[in-house]
């Protein structure tokens, strides 16, 4: 049984990253698939497809490398876990790497990046951290 599936879709990029694989796999959700859909805007992946399949539909995320092979994704971290949740302000998200990276939060419009969020002028939940 898995209890926290937003890190289980962060381990499963970073460790395809570190294998140099072009596609990972996993079961989708709504959080998930918007997760993916943020990371996509922001520049960190390729592309993204969900697969209807039955009993549960998968998530395939089309990892993004550099010119010479070097992954777009050096770092993916999770903030807020099951076990001790973050909150944030609009007026108190800071930027990642002096704005290199990207906070991605669950607010009440949505699942959006830092930059969105304070555009929105709306705080919420910080999921993860990426660079």
């Amino acid at each position: 049984m898995m209890t926290d599936p937003i890190a289980d879709l962060l381990t499963r990029v970073r460790n395809a990253n570190r294998n140099g694989s072009k596609s990972v796999s996993m079961p989708a959700s709504k959080l998930k698939v918007n997760l993916a859909a943020v990371l996509k805007e922001e520049g960190f992946l390729a592309g993204f497809h969900v697969e209807e399949k039955k009993p549960s539909s998968e998530l395939t995320l089309d990892l993004r490398y550099g010119p010479d092979g070097e992954p777009v994704i050096r770092s993916i971290d999770r903030i807020s876990k099951p076990g001790r949740r973050v909150y944030t302000a609009s007026k108190e998200i800071a930027a990642p790497l002096r704005g290199l990276g990207i906070y991605v939060l669950s607010t009440p419009k949505g699942v959006l990046s830092d930059r969105r969020a304070r555009e929105e002028n709306v705080g919420g939940e910080v999921l993860c951290k990426v660079y």
